[in-house]
């Protein structure tokens, strides 16, 4: 990949979910599903499962900032999962579930910042952001059975009961920015 590609590291909950979302954005050449914020080293999905690890399950976005921004993420994590809830996103519960932006640079840094008090100022949300920005350490990538989940996995029970609503509802919002 050449040097005009930028990485976004983002969790907000379920891995499988947030991936799905990602990836129908313009502009986004990858995303890759795994593991970060913790301090286990080369952790197992079961061994993140356990919330023992501190890892939350997250996603690399590499995209071309010249087609969509960084901010532009930004919004839409703001808008696909509830930054509210403490180590959780609906059923799906533990701090591998917690909201976190894992900034790679100062430049993303502030602009997470800046977008978390633009999300908080908008009043859309009853309780207060809990969602954590901290710097990137190191992002372990997932099992290769957890890599475009959705994608392959359609007709799975937790795919049809929770992403596609999440999916409809987010293309319905986000029409202009779809591949």
């Amino acid at each position: 990949m050449g040097n005009k590609h930028e990485t976004a590291t983002l969790a907000a909950g379920c891995f499988w979910c947030v991936e799905a979302v990602f990836q129908r954005l313009k502009g986004v050449e990858r995303v890759v599903s795994g593991y970060t914020g913790g301090d286990v080293e080369n952790p197992s999905y079961q061994q993140v499962c356990t919330g023992a690890t501190g890892h939350a399950e997250a996603v690399q976005v590499t995209y071309d900032p010249t087609v969509i921004s960084y901010a532009d993420l930004l919004e839409v994590f703001w808008h696909i999962h509830d930054p509210t809830t403490l180590n959780r996103q609906g059923a799906d519960v533990g701090t591998q579930y917690r909201s976190a932006i894992f900034y790679h640079s100062d430049e993303q840094k502030a602009a997470a910042e800046k977008s978390k008090l633009e999300a908080e100022a908008s009043g859309s949300r009853k309780k207060p952001i809990v969602t954590e920005i901290v710097p990137l350490t190191r992002f372990y990538e997932a099992e290769g059975y957890h890599q475009d989940y959705y994608n392959l996995n359609p007709n799975q029970g937790y795919c049809r009961l929770v992403i596609d609503p999440k999916i409809k509802k987010f293309q319905k919002q986000y029409e202009e920015k779809l591949k």
